[in-house]
């Protein structure tokens, strides 16, 4: 049998639903740090990302007893998609669901062939630490399904099949979040005179 350290988040999983309450201490420790950046950066307030990222644990916990999770996947794919439920639900309870809520046009379908922009930017990375800081100044002037999404793409990444998942939207509207924040940011840019290089 493998030692626990040598196991995946998925078998850890696993071994926790057999039993091993081991195993679930090292998924925390495992996952914690960048499970709580995420939430942290789309709630913008830490006694709220503490609250949310505790329900996001009661609720793994919860799915793991109850036998609701299959090792069909990334772990911590599975556990971001609580975690963002959790967090449309605390938006919810603000009254603050314009913010997330898609519209028609985050929708990639009904784009000409003509729009360049997400051939070659999406894949990139920021890499100059003063354009990071701009990014991040930039980015928190996003809605916030749209930072969520950049957030996880640049800072976490995640693929964008991984995004849609997480945020239970089709790829087709992660893709258009992401494009629509892009644009968003550019123009933000170019207003306050800022100079994003992306390499």
């Amino acid at each position: 049998m493998k030692n626990l350290t040598e196991m995946t988040d998925e078998e850890l999983a696993l071994s926790y639903v057999d039993g091993n309450n081991r195993a679930f201490d090292l998924l925390l420790s495992r996952n914690q740090s960048k499970l709580f950046s995420y939430i942290l950066y789309v709630v913008r307030d830490r006694e709220t990302a503490e609250d949310v990222f505790q329900e996001t644990f009661v609720k793994v916990i919860t799915k793991l007893q109850e036998g609701r999770y299959t090792n069909s996947g990334k772990f911590s794919a599975w556990v971001m998609r609580i975690a963002h439920n959790v967090i449309m639900d605390w938006f919810r309870d603000q009254q603050m669901s314009r913010v997330v809520e898609a519209n028609p046009d985050n929708d990639l379908s009904n784009l000409g062939s003509g729009d360049g922009l997400l051939e070659s930017n999406i894949e990139m990375e920021f890499v100059n630490s003063q354009v990071l800081a701009d990014v991040q100044v930039l980015m928190n002037q996003l809605p916030a399904a749209q930072r969520e999404v950049v957030f996880m793409r640049y800072f976490q990444q995640l693929s964008f099949k991984e995004i849609a998942e997480a945020t239970e939207v089709s790829i087709n509207t992660a893709l258009g979040r992401m494009r629509y924040a892009l644009m968003n940011m550019r123009r933000m840019a170019r207003e306050h005179h800022i100079q994003l290089d992306l390499v």
